[in-house]
């Protein structure tokens, strides 16, 4: 029983990761860059922060992406991984717009995020 429990959880945990990561692939597809999605998300061991100065301006940010918007699960811890994404868009002179995208696609209801709406259009 406590290894079907275990089992559970993890899949839950994947299937959380899969739908953020998503999410933000579509933020950054919406933003122009189709082909660089992958890359912009994918962070491991040897990635590096580009300008330390970044730093607290990315941690601003994502902490403003998830206390703003729905794009993080609100049972969601904040992932260091984000962070490197962040520094990458501030970098790209993204992050901004990103942030407004996110708003815009995500927003932050009342009452908790519902996990089985998908985004909502943009409206021009």
């Amino acid at each position: 029983q406590e290894w079907q429990k275990l089992n559970y959880d993890i899949y839950t945990l994947r299937q959380t990761r899969k739908e953020v990561r998503s999410r933000w692939k579509h933020i950054l597809e919406d933003l122009g860059f189709q082909k660089e999605a992958d890359s912009l998300l994918s962070v491991t061991k040897l990635s590096i922060i580009s300008d330390s100065q970044n730093m607290s301006k990315a941690r601003d940010i994502l902490l403003k992406l998830s206390e703003e918007t729905n794009i993080f699960p609100t049972s969601w811890e904040l992932s260091e991984r984000y962070l490197f994404v962040v520094d990458r868009l501030i970098a790209l002179d993204a992050a901004d717009e990103f942030f407004k995208m996110a708003s815009a696609v995500y927003p932050k209801r009342p009452g908790g995020d519902r996990a089985d709406e998908g985004p909502r259009p943009l409206q021009s």
